[in-house]
């Protein structure tokens, strides 16, 4: 293909002036035709490009049709609470707008549809290491096996070798360190003796030691199972074929039977999670898909009776959901996650529903969309800051003026709320801080927001005019933080704790059963509220198999935060 010489440019009426032309031209009627064609589809495609309707996906099926290839599922990506600077073309210049009455337009929108950009790339670091990384030091290998050595020929006291006039005496011992590899499931192999009476044949077998234990699996092993599968997201399969390279095979059949005996000795503190997570302060929700196969079965079966009824689809729900919700509750953090058919909205209304009367209204953060929605009078609703800006910033190529003046307010805003936080400023006093520096900017955002409407300066079916509708439209729950101590700006934290089961989705795709998922989440749950209350996770999921009596009769003395102290009572 010969790249042309310059760019075309084609305002409505030379395009209409052109297919004219082309009509009345001696070209047959099939290649006319064609050319109309080829000169509307490129007002169409200019169009869509510049509203940022199109995802280079859905450009590339448009144009070159579909091909067939495995569905891949999104990622949902985290809220970035930064802002960076946005510049426009290389020129300087914005790119040319295409007239709103051109032909082929409307029809071109709507096929468009409402597809999202790619969200920002963050700037590559220019140079140097970033904090926390670099060479670690010996201090940092607290896991590493002791071993001490002594000199095999001096002792302190001795005579120097090298000069005989001095004497030998202790320093601090020097540290080296060495990193070896091996399975993440190693065996041992206990050969017992056996005797037989060569009179009455009685056999005599002699005992395991002590450290052998009574079970083939130990409880450290399961507890490496389950954050294999829960945490570094490997599925059975891909764990099978390693340990088999290791001379330790261990069938994934067998690898369930051990992670489901560890979920039976947590599920318990998983339900006391529950009740004390309802009881929070601050929640964060948000869900993201998940495939389960049995519910899927059960969507080809109601599909098939919809259209034996002769109906075009089910009244149903066929969609599945994994749902997480991040409790705050005092200086506690907790991760609760469900998967099925229930959506954030719904697994939200039955952690409320074991919440004492006495209490006040929690703060809830979410996006804004309709199935996180609860009985809004039971909450304090928070909708996402970031998200708002990010219907800006996906179309500040386009709008680059009026997008501007929207980000660099909210990145302001964001900057007072990260100052506040780095000065650990408490609720009240960060409360007081946004109202004195940040206020005066919402304000005056909401003051050129309505301007552009009641002016009508701005399209409101356009891409700019749909986002500034939204951010009008959630304006009291977008700026919740200027009125409610502690209420957040955005729902970073729970998308980061998604990522945990999307971590399991990418690589193991589906779950077999409801009971799987179940189990995936109750033991998901436990890992993410180790990692926030700093607990060892591991040691963690060891703890509660050695003491699941324990466990089950007072669970409160086994949560992350309360099991150190419980193990070291007597």
């Amino acid at each position: 293909m010969k790249k042309p010489a310059g760019t075309v440019t084609l305002s409505s009426a030379e395009g209409e002036a052109l297919i004219a032309q082309v009509r009345q031209s001696n070209v047959p009627p099939a290649d006319a035709g064609m050319v109309e064609q080829i000169i509307r589809m490129y007002f169409w495609l200019v169009f869509a490009l510049q509203e940022a309707k199109l995802s280079v996906k859905r450009l590339r099926t448009l144009v070159f049709g579909s091909r067939a290839q495995p569905h891949e599922l999104p990622e949902s990506e985290a809220s970035a609470t930064s802002s960076e600077p946005l510049s426009p073309g290389a020129s300087g210049e914005a790119p040319p707008p295409v007239a709103e009455g051109t032909p082929g337009l409307a029809a071109a929108a709507r096929e468009a549809g409402s597809g999202q950009s790619q969200g920002e790339v963050a700037p590559t670091p220019k140079g140097g290491h970033r904090t926390g990384t670099g060479r670690l030091g010996a201090e940092a290998y607290v896991g590493a096996e002791r071993v001490e050595c002594r000199h095999e020929e001096l002792a302190v006291g001795q005579r120097c070798p090298v000069c005989g006039q001095g004497t030998l005496y202790e320093l601090p011992p020097g540290v080296e360190i060495r990193i070896d590899g091996h399975a993440l499931l190693s065996a041992m192999r206990y050969e017992l003796q056996k005797l037989r009476c060569s009179a009455c044949g009685q056999m005599f077998t002699a005992p395991l030691p002590r450290e052998a234990g009574e079970e083939k699996f130990s409880a450290r092993a399961r507890a490496v199972l389950v954050m294999c599968r829960y945490y570094l997201g490997l599925p059975f399969y891909r764990l099978q074929d390693y340990q088999a390279m290791q001379g330790v095979p261990v069938p994934d059949a067998t690898q369930w039977d051990q992670i489901e005996k560890v979920g039976d000795c947590s599920y318990v503190v998983f339900a006391y999670l529950e009740t004390l997570a309802a009881q929070g302060e601050l929640i964060y929700q948000d869900d993201t898909s998940v495939r389960i196969l049995t519910l899927l079965k059960e969507n080809d079966e109601m599909r098939a009776q919809a259209e034996a009824l002769g109906v075009s689809r089910t009244k149903e729900r066929t969609g599945m959901f994994t749902t997480a919700l991040v409790v705050k509750v005092g200086e506690r953090t907790m991760c609760l996650y469900d998967c099925g058919r229930a959506h954030a909205g719904e697994n939200l209304a039955a952690l409320l529903a074991q919440r004492q009367a006495d209490r006040d209204k929690p703060v809830v953060m979410s996006d804004a969309l309709s199935r996180n929605e609860v009985d809004e009078a039971s909450v304090m609703r928070c909708h996402c800051l970031a998200h708002g800006r990010r219907q800006f910033s996906d179309i500040a190529e386009v709008f680059p003026v009026e997008c501007q003046v929207v980000i660099d307010v909210l990145k302001q805003v964001f900057d007072h709320d990260a100052e506040a936080r780095d000065q650990q400023r408490s609720p009240e006093a960060r409360l007081r801080y946004h109202q004195e520096a940040s206020r005066p900017l919402m304000e005056a955002l909401k003051r050129w927001l309505d301007r552009q409407r009641d002016e009508r300066l701005v399209e409101p079916n356009s891409a700019l005019g749909k986002a500034m509708a939204s951010m009008q439209g959630h304006w009291t729950t977008l700026t919740r933080f200027l009125e409610v101590a502690g209420a957040p700006l955005e729902n970073n934290l729970v998308e980061r704790a998604l990522k945990l089961f999307i971590r399991q989705r990418n690589n193991s795709l589906f779950y077999r059963t409801e009971y799987s998922a179940s189990i995936a989440s109750v033991l998901t749950s436990l890992i993410a509220t180790c990692l926030h209350a700093g607990v060892n996770a591991l040691e963690y999921l060891v703890a509660l198999q050695e003491h699941r009596s324990e466990v089950f009769a007072e669970p409160a003395a086994w949560l992350p935060w309360t099991s150190t102290s419980s193990r070291a009572s007597p």
